[in-house]
């Protein structure tokens, strides 16, 4: 990463590891989480990127993968989407009434739940397909710049532990709590 605001008092080494530059500074305290502030960093810096390239076609990080949902599952209930998102209700329901707004989605009742509506792509999103996937692989192309495929397959795999790491801690963390697991 290149160094966009230098850290306190010291060059590109210091609290973010051997030779790595931050891209803001990392506060002392950080320091005894340099992984934590690192996925941090990339998470913001992701999302920030994403959010450019998704704007162009009209969408916002995080609808496009609502969408990629639908497309490859078809009409689904909303809570379902809330829990293929790992999202919250209140979170589901504006990015679905936003994407209702642009014309992405409708809804429409469920034939077997009269309670629930089933929320279905359009055929204005079936033709933005084709313009997420390739906003998708820009993305990993920016993310993954310099990599070879060795590295790629390692971060990959790297990342995919981190998250195994964190849901399992979530997952013990229920328990201890009462609410059983995820």
């Amino acid at each position: 990463m290149t160094q966009s605001a230098p850290e306190a008092g010291n060059g590109s080494a210091g609290p973010t590891g051997i030779g790595q530059e931050a891209t803001v500074p990392v506060p002392a305290a950080a320091g005894g989480g340099p992984v934590s502030h690192a996925i941090f960093r990339l998470a913001r810096l992701h999302r920030m990127f994403a959010g450019q390239l998704l704007r162009r076609i009209g969408l916002h990080p995080g609808q496009e993968l609502v969408m990629m949902h639908l497309w490859e599952l078809g009409p689904q209930r909303q809570i379902d989407l809330v829990r293929l998102m790992d999202s919250d209700a209140a979170t589901m329901t504006r990015t679905v009434r936003r994407l209702e707004q642009a014309g992405f989605v409708r809804r429409r009742p469920s034939p077997t739940d009269k309670r629930a509506s089933l929320i279905e792509p359009t055929a204005a999103s079936h033709a933005l397909r084709r313009q997420v996937e390739q906003v998708w692989s820009q993305l990993e192309d920016l993310s993954t710049a310099g990599l070879s495929d060795d590295e790629r397959t390692a971060a990959l795999h790297t990342l995919e532990r981190l998250e195994r790491n964190l849901v399992q801690a979530a997952t013990d963390a229920a328990g201890a709590n009462g609410e059983g697991g995820r």
